[in-house]
């Protein structure tokens, strides 16, 4: 027979990648279909979020800040330049680079969502209790 051999110890649905995955691919679902209307994707939300607590940042730092690879960032800040949601302006520590930061509309924008933001975030987690909570985000910052 084809396959770990009955009694391998070898379950998938035990193993913490097969977890993360379901979990990554329920809080996407929940992401788009509550950010469906402001068409946003979770990277996109991200860079915002981001801009939005930090101020400004080159992009690189923003790409570090959010997790995203520098190929990924860069489309991410692409379309939502396109949109008018954010700007760039010189760096002024550094005159070869430029900075990043929420345009007034991506300022109103960040604004109206943050509550849907932190919404998606309650139903993610809705099967847990709030202990529950606290210890399984705790848990993931160690393992991020």
């Amino acid at each position: 027979m084809a396959g770990q051999p009955k009694g391998s110890g070898y379950t998938l649905e035990d193993q913490v990648g097969h977890l993360l995955r379901r979990a990554h691919q329920r809080a996407t679902q929940i992401f788009l279909e509550t950010f469906d209307a402001a068409g946003l994707t979770p990277t996109q939300w991200a860079a915002l979020a981001k801009l939005a607590e930090v101020g400004s940042a080159s992009q690189n730092a923003l790409g570090r800040l959010t997790a995203m690879d520098p190929a990924t960032v860069q489309g991410v800040i692409r379309r939502l330049e396109s949109r008018g949601l954010t700007t760039r302006e010189p760096d002024p520590d550094d005159r070869r680079r430029t900075r990043l930061r929420l345009s007034d509309q991506g300022v109103v924008l960040v604004r109206q969502l943050t509550g849907i933001g932190l919404a998606v975030s309650d139903k993610t987690l809705a099967p847990l209790d709030d202990a529950e909570r606290v210890r399984f985000l705790a848990l993931l910052k160690r393992l991020a």
